[in-house]
């Protein structure tokens, strides 16, 4: 019975120290910006310009293009008039708040966490 008693106590010590060590969590992925795009981003872009126009512009290519110059699309004044073109920077700022970047726009989006917006960018670059 001794033997019996003193090998649960050493398993129950050996329970007690494992479950008290700290166990790495595995690391976590960094956001997909394919999954993104069509979650945030798709209910109003496309990523063809075959494809019929929805609510946004199309965004195929949009990184290097002017800002607002999408032929057949209805901009915004802002947009319309805006005078640059989009880079990474801008694009980021845009995401962030486009309201900051161009008031009076209507698009409402936006995205406060930095890495979903660098997901979403590096997707957007890939898009030639």
């Amino acid at each position: 019975m001794r033997v019996v008693v003193l090998g649960l106590c050493t398993a129950m010590v050996l329970v007690v120290r494992v479950a008290g060590a700290q166990m790495p969590l595995p690391a976590s992925k960094p956001p997909d910006g394919a999954t993104l795009f069509k979650q945030q981003c798709a209910v109003c872009h496309t990523l063809s310009l075959s494809e019929p126009m929805r609510q946004g512009p199309p965004l195929v290519k949009v990184v290097g293009r002017p800002a607002g110059k999408v032929e057949g699309f209805h901009y915004s004044d802002g947009l319309a008039k805006a005078d640059f073109t989009w880079d990474e920077t801008r694009l980021d700022a845009w995401l962030a708040d486009p309201q900051a970047v161009i008031p009076g726009v209507i698009m409402i989006y936006r995205q406060a966490k930095p890495e979903t917006r660098a997901a979403i960018i590096a997707f957007l670059k890939e898009q030639h």
